[in-house]
Formats: structure tokens, sequence, C-alpha cells
């Protein structure tokens, strides 16, 4: 069955976006081919959408969403986005799109191991073909490595804690499971982590960020950006928590200081509460835009 996906700031997105009519956009995270649709139906007949994703699952279904011969998809990272571009012979386009994070089609995916309520095996991969899986990551790195991460990654208070509980745990057997590893997490918080989150949530959140490389990969589709887009040329990039959207805020500010973009967003664009209500998944998005100079 096909995952229910409700793309998140669709309307905001396109209007810091902006694209035009035979124009040539790149979306960078197509997923499910959700903000991707809405590209297409604006740039018309004569534009071109380049939908690109790592994870080869979700560009299987943008292909059967996004049927038009106005769309090219390729398999690729942020750090792949200039050669995707490159070997399509584009040397500048008119609008770069980033819809960062894990997608709920992915959390609900059997066998991905993104989610702590499952007996699936540690995974976390969003591009299946690399070698590193969150079982790894989970029971060969030092444990110090494991606390760095979980306080770099995701702010986790009781990261050294968690750390420890986890070291302890795999001297007797290796940590397999996404429950098992949930469950170390939330015995190490105790009573204090009946709050409103569970108390897995920033260690899944560290790992998964580890796993992909996340921030790495961000900084290079924002590097990138001021390279592949033409003059006037805008990027829109919605994230999910304050690691990603600092590094966004601070790319933008220091691009527009060095004269290569024009801020559009002053503070970042939120959500209204119909939308909230309606996909609490939504909650969290901040969208941030700039215009190439």
């Amino acid at each position: 069955m096909r995952p229910v996906h409700l793309p998140v700031l669709v309307r905001e997105a396109m209007e810091i976006l902006k694209p035009e009519r035979g124009g040539v956009y790149v979306d960078a995270t197509v997923g499910l081919g959700g903000h991707a649709g809405e590209i297409l139906r604006l740039i018309g007949g004569r534009g071109l959408l380049i939908g690109i994703d790592r994870d080869e699952d979700a560009l299987l279904m943008a292909a059967s969403a996004l049927a038009s011969e106005n769309v090219v998809l390729r398999h690729s990272r942020f750090s792949g986005i200039e050669d995707v571009l490159a070997g399509l012979g584009i040397e500048r386009v008119d609008g770069l799109f980033f819809d960062l994070g894990v997608s709920m089609a992915q959390l609900k995916q059997t066998g991905r191991g993104f989610s702590f309520s499952s007996d699936e095996p540690l995974d976390m991969r969003m591009d299946r073909t690399q070698a590193l899986t969150a079982e790894e990551v989970v029971n060969t790195y030092t444990m110090e490595r494991l606390a760095l991460i979980l306080r770099d990654y995701a702010e986790e208070r009781r990261a050294g804690r968690i750390a420890r509980a986890i070291a302890a745990r795999r001297r007797e057997r290796p940590i397999r499971t996404c429950r098992e590893l949930a469950g170390i997490a939330a015995r190490a918080y105790g009573a204090a982590g009946r709050g409103r989150i569970h108390p897995a949530t920033r260690t899944f959140q560290a790992l998964r960020i580890e796993v992909n490389r996340e921030l790495e990969e961000l900084q290079a589709g924002l590097d990138c950006s001021p390279r592949v887009l033409a003059k006037g040329g805008r990027i829109a990039v919605i994230s999910y928590h304050s690691l990603e959207d600092r590094a966004v805020k601070h790319f933008f500010k220091k691009a527009a200081m060095e004269g290569q973009f024009q801020v559009l967003t002053k503070k970042p664009v939120r959500p209204g509460p119909v939308e909230v209500r309606e996909n609490p998944a939504a909650r969290s998005a901040k969208l941030r835009g700039a215009e190439k100079l």
C-alpha cells in the first residue's frame, strides 16, 4: 500500500520558491512527490523538475506519483547535486528545494528500523546501498563517542547515562532491535522519562543523523546552492529540529554578508494551527528561503 503522505508548508514553500512556467527546478528530497507535484504543476509543460532522493524506495513511489516527461529522477545525496546536474548537461537551475529529516513513510515502512516502537533490526539507513547501520554504531562505537553523538546531534541531557547503559548491555550481548535500544534509553531515564515525548526519541534522532551523515550532507547541499542557482534563483529549506535550522540560518546569514544571497525570511515560517491539527508531524517545521544575487 502507498503510505499516506501529507507534505508540510506547501503553499508557503511555493511562495518562497516561486516556480515559474518553463523553469528548471530541483527537489533534492523528492520523497513521495508532495512538494514536487506542486512545483511540476506551476512550471507547466515546458518546465523541468529534477527530483533527487537517497531513498530508492521513495524514488519508485515518486516515479508513480509524478509520471511526466517533464520529470527526471535521480538516486543521489545532497553532496551529489552538482554531479546529477552535470550528468544532465545543466549548469544552472531556477530553484532548489529541501525538505529535511525522516519522512512518515520511512518511519512507518517495515524493515527500516527508524521507529523505537518496533522489533525491527536497528538499521536507520535512508540509502540502503550504504554500509553503516545503526546496529553497527550502537555496538562498535566507544561509549565516549556515543555520548558525544547523543549530545551533539540530539542535545540529549542524559547522553552519558544512556551511553553507559548501552555499553553495559552490549557487554552481555549485541543490541539488535529498535525496541531493545528504546528500552535501554527509557530505563536510563527512569521516572524522569515519563514526559510528553518518549525517552528514546532523542537517542534515535542522534543515531539516525550519525548513520546518514545528515548534517554533513545538509551543509554540502547548502554549499553548492550559490554555484547551481541562476541569478534570481531561489532556495527554500524546511527543517524539523534546531540543529538543521541553525545550519540553514547561519549559512544564509553568511552568504548574505558575502553578497551571494538575499535572505527572504527574517524569521522562519511556521505552520499554522489548522495545518498542525490536520498533520501533527508539521508542528516542528521551520521554512527559510533566500534568493541568489
